[in-house]
């Protein structure tokens, strides 16, 4: 089965073709630098790291640009808010966003452009557009004239009509028609400008020019994939096509990729709701590793409902994938067993029947459209199996043991790494980090714990079993889960 990606320009999956073979050009919008950001930020970059996680997994050569916005309406009016240099705040908010995404094991792209930095190619864009009767400038401002633009629209599967009938031309303006939109916006007072032909003062550009610039001044027209949240598709992204083809008559880009919402207990998240969750918050309240699972637990072109129970479900997901990681590094390592040993019992045959067929299951539920969700289904159904047969046979070294075991150790390190981004700890660091920070909260100290299963194992092991389960319950008062394992050893975690 060949890769195939939902396009929203064609309203369907189509079969991914890229330009040239081998070779996958994408472009995802980034942020405007004025604010922390929020966990819809994070939605869409876990979203487009696993497509291009999946694209190199592929064997794709793939480059991928996305972008920081680092002049904006927003980043103005933030700097006179906080008083200070735009530039000051937008270097803050840049550096905050990378050492989020680097908590959140988001690959950095292949280049990382900023705004500010393409001003040059920017104005000889507006200049084209002019030209072609594409544009005009009035007072200092260059507007785009929609109407001249036959196609727009297209994407968002709008029409003019409708947008006429919904647009209104404040006091101010200066445009010819209530849907243009600004190309470039003259000088104000206090305000950064650049040299332009459109006035002494210069000026500074439009929001949506600067990405159809950046994305094909360094990916070329077209390129392959196009990415950003839903909420970009209507104006930003419409506007984008309408400047890119208006310049050069040429397609934009060939795919559309959009993700997905992210909702508070099932309200769309937003600043004027007072529902909005920043990166830093959510990953202050959760271990970073399960913030991106629960991104990556639905569809990435599906909305997504953060709530303390989905939270829930991601950690204990990872739980039960570190507890069978952490029972498997218990055998032996120099184990090494090439050719799996003939199954002995149906347990082993199901066993390998989940482990041989799983790459061919994963790519062709990735292939449909960068399926993780299903993905993760087959990789918890051998975690299932796995937990299962190690119940039933404990640990006693046997060569199907370990074949099966150096498998399961080879699909993390050449699948799960590489293409998701996910299991990527080693257990006992995984559950260390996740105790120390419930610890903390719960005011709970590891040793405190630790000396408590110590007592227990040795009341276990007197036969002293009142003392035991006397002790299991002070540790639930204090929050504290236990579960005993067939091989004698205790797991703990907190509620």
């Amino acid at each position: 089965m060949s890769l195939r990606v939902y396009n929203s320009l064609t309203q369907k999956k189509e079969t991914f073709a890229p330009l040239k073979k081998g070779k996958v050009s994408m472009y995802v919008c980034g942020i405007t630098a004025y604010d922390s950001c929020h966990l819809g930020h994070a939605r869409a970059a876990v979203a487009f790291d696993v497509v291009y996680r999946y694209l190199k997994f592929l064997g794709n050569e793939v480059t991928y640009v996305r972008n920081f916005t680092d002049i904006d309406d927003k980043i103005i009016n933030r700097s006179k808010e906080k008083n200070i240099p735009w530039k000051e705040l937008t270097e803050r908010y840049i550096q905050e966003y990378r050492d989020d995404m680097s908590a959140l094991q988001i690959l950095t792209p292949t280049q990382e452009p900023r705004a500010t930095e393409f001003i040059p190619q920017m104005i000889g864009a507006i200049q084209t557009l002019i030209e072609k009767k594409k544009a005009y400038e009035k007072n200092g401002n260059v507007y785009y004239a929609v109407r001249e633009f036959k196609k727009y629209g297209a994407l968002s599967q709008k029409n003019i009509e409708d947008l006429e009938s919904g647009a209104r031309i404040e006091i101010d303006e200066t445009k010819k028609d209530p849907l243009d939109f600004a190309l470039w916006k003259a000088a104000k007072p206090g305000e950064p400008t650049w040299p332009s032909p459109w006035g002494e003062k210069g000026g500074r550009p439009g929001w949506h020019i600067e990405c159809s610039v950046m994305s094909t001044k360094l990916l070329g027209q077209p390129f392959d994939i196009h990415g950003g949240g839903r909420d970009l598709i209507f104006p930003h992204h419409e506007n984008e096509i309408a400047q890119a083809e208006g310049m050069s008559q040429k397609n934009f880009c060939n795919y559309f990729l959009h993700n997905g919402f992210v909702n508070i207990d099932a309200e769309k998240m937003s600043k004027s709701k007072g529902n909005f969750t920043t990166i830093r918050q959510v990953i202050k309240q959760h271990d970073a590793e399960v913030v991106r699972y629960f991104l990556m637990s639905a569809h990435y072109s599906s909305p997504i409902d953060y709530t303390e129970k989905n939270m829930l479900e991601a950690k204990l997901a990872l739980d039960r994938y570190y507890l069978l990681l952490g029972r498997l590094n218990l055998l032996l390592a120099d184990q090494k067993i090439k050719k799996m040993p003939k199954p002995s019992n149906d347990l082993e045959k199901e066993l390998a029947k989940s482990l041989e067929e799983f790459p061919s299951k994963f790519k062709e539920s990735m292939d449909d459209d960068f399926n993780v969700p299903k993905s993760l289904g087959y990789v918890f159904e051998i975690v299932r199996i796995f937990n299962k047969y190690l119940d039933q046979t404990g640990t006693t070294p046997a060569p199907f043991l370990f074949w099966a075991r150096d498998e399961w150790m080879k699909m993390q390190k050449e699948i799960f790494e590489p293409a998701l981004g996910i299991f990527i700890s080693e257990p006992q660091k995984y559950f260390e980090r996740f105790k120390k920070n419930k610890s903390e909260a719960q005011s709970v100290s590891v040793e405190l714990v630790e000396s408590k299963i110590a007592e227990r194992r040795q009341a276990r092991s007197n036969k002293d079993f009142k003392k035991s389960d006397t002790i299991r319950d002070e540790l639930m008062k204090l929050g504290v889960e236990l579960k005993d394992r067939p091989d004698g050893t205790t797991e703990w975690h907190f509620k």
